[in-house]
């Protein structure tokens, strides 16, 4: 939207510029089109239908990053024996690790690549719901060929408002549903050797991070979907539960 260029540097205009043309305006019309498409021209329904399409799209990416991660996992006991192997020598160790990807075809940041290319798009998916402005429809945003809804009904179930904020309900399922993504993404936690093996610094880093993925992130993407419109909180929620079912398709299980 244009009121996010105010204040902002010519090239940071320019950047705005081209992520408003190339990412928000073809999902804004997108989810207007389907808002005319859908029964009653219900925002709920084309809420779901549009982070659909968008799931559909990613999912090759998306794939791909799976991919990666399950090839990563089946070489990290080999992975950890080298590390073992170089300990008191680092620079060694990074080589010998780097050594063992070349051999067994592993690209450990194929994941992370992938998942960059993506983000744009969910962050333009998530302007969209957040800066719409519905019920009203930003003419000057659509292209040509779009024509707006006669009607917009924000209603969920005659109940719910789609424009209306601190919808608990959504709010707990947006944090179960990031909490049940998160757990078949990165698995069961790990369990730890009961022998006593000395603490790394690299060790209690990631056992940090590994808590606050599993537990924090869940809580506080709730938080912002309570904080935040309920169009905004059921697009986390179908987007979270579309990715389970792409997890599940792919052969997750939550174990343990």
């Amino acid at each position: 939207p244009s009121a996010l260029y105010n204040g902002r540097t010519p090239n940071s205009v320019m950047i705005g510029s081209f992520f408003h043309a190339a990412i928000y305006q073809p999902l804004y019309n997108g989810l207007v089109f389907f808002v005319g498409a859908a029964p009653w021209h219900d925002v709920w329904l084309a809420i779901i239908a549009l982070t659909a399409l968008v799931r559909i799209v990613l999912y090759p990416l998306s794939k791909r990053a799976i991919e990666s991660q399950k090839a990563l996992k089946q070489i990290t006991p080999e992975i950890e024996e080298v590390k073992k192997k170089h300990k008191a020598n680092s620079p060694e160790q990074a080589q010998a690790v780097f050594a063992l990807y070349r051999e067994r075809g592993v690209h450990p940041f194929a994941g992370i690549g992938l998942l960059l290319l993506q983000l744009p798009i969910l962050i333009g998916l998530y302007w969209v719901f957040a800066y719409a402005g519905l019920p009203e429809i930003r003419a000057a945003d659509l292209y040509s060929f779009i024509r707006p809804p006669e009607s917009v009904n924000m209603l969920f179930a005659g109940l719910m408002d789609m424009g209306a904020a601190h919808n608990i309900a959504l709010a707990i399922l947006t944090a179960l549903t990031q909490f049940a993504y998160t757990r078949l993404s990165m698995g069961p936690p790990a369990t730890r050797d009961p022998s006593p093996v000395e603490s790394t610094l690299s060790g209690d880093m990631a056992k940090s991070f590994d808590t606050q993925a599993r537990y924090v992130l869940p809580a506080f993407i709730g938080i912002i979907a309570f904080s935040l419109s309920s169009a905004v909180a059921l697009y986390f929620v179908a987007s979270n539960t579309l990715m389970i079912a792409q997890e599940l398709a792919a052969g997750r299980r939550l174990k343990g």
